[in-house]
C-alpha cells in the first residue's frame, strides 16, 4: 500500500497482507460483500454504540513495523479515546467511516531514513520504482 501526501511529494510504502489489501480495494471500488466483512462489522458496531471514528493516524515505525492509532469519539459527550491498530485495519475502517487519514511527520522521516526495502531481493529496482511512482500510476483514488 502506498500513502501519498495530498499535494506533496512524500510517499509512504506500507507492506500489508492480501486479505487486508482486498478489504481496502473493495472499499475504494465501492464493492459490497454479500455478507459483512470484519471491517464492516466493526464500523457498524461502532455506529450502533454511538462511537464515531474521528481520524486514524499512522503513528509510529519501529523495527520495520508501522503502527496506527484510531481516534474515537464516544457517546453524546464525545470523549476521545485512542485505540492501537494495524495500519491496514485502520485504513480499511477509515475508508468505511469516511474518517481522515494522517501520518506523523516523524514516521515519514523514519521511513525515508530506514531501509525498509532491504528484505527484497531486488531492492534497487523497488527503491527506484517507489521514488518514480506518480499517483496516476495507481489509479484515481483520493485519500
Amino acid at each position: 500500500m502506498l500513502l501519498k501526501e495530498p499535494g506533496g511529494e512524500a510517499v509512504l510504502p506500507i507492506w500489508i497482507g492480501v486479505f487486508e489489501a482486498n478489504a481496502i480495494a473493495m472499499s475504494l471500488e465501492g464493492v459490497e460483500a454479500p455478507r459483512p466483512m470484519t471491517h464492516d462489522l466493526l464500523s457498524e458496531s461502532l455506529k450502533a454504540a454511538n462511537v464515531k471514528v474521528d481520524k486514524i493516524v499512522i503513528s509510529d515505525l519501529s523495527d520495520s513495523t508501522f503502527y496506527a492509532t484510531l481516534y474515537l469519539s464516544v457517546g453524546e459527550g464525545g470523549e476521545v479515546v485512542t485505540v492501537d491498530a494495524r495500519p491496514s485495519d485502520a485504513l480499511a475502517l477509515a475508508l468505511r467511516t469516511e474518517a481522515p487519514i494522517f501520518v506523523f511527520d516523524s514516521v515519514i522521516e523514519a521511513a525515508q531514513s530506514a531501509d525498509l526495502a532491504r528484505e527484497s531481493p531486488d531492492e534497487d529496482r523497488l527503491k527506484e520504482w517507489l521514488e518514480d511512482i506518480a499517483p496516476d500510476d495507481l489509479g484515481d483514488y483520493e485519500m
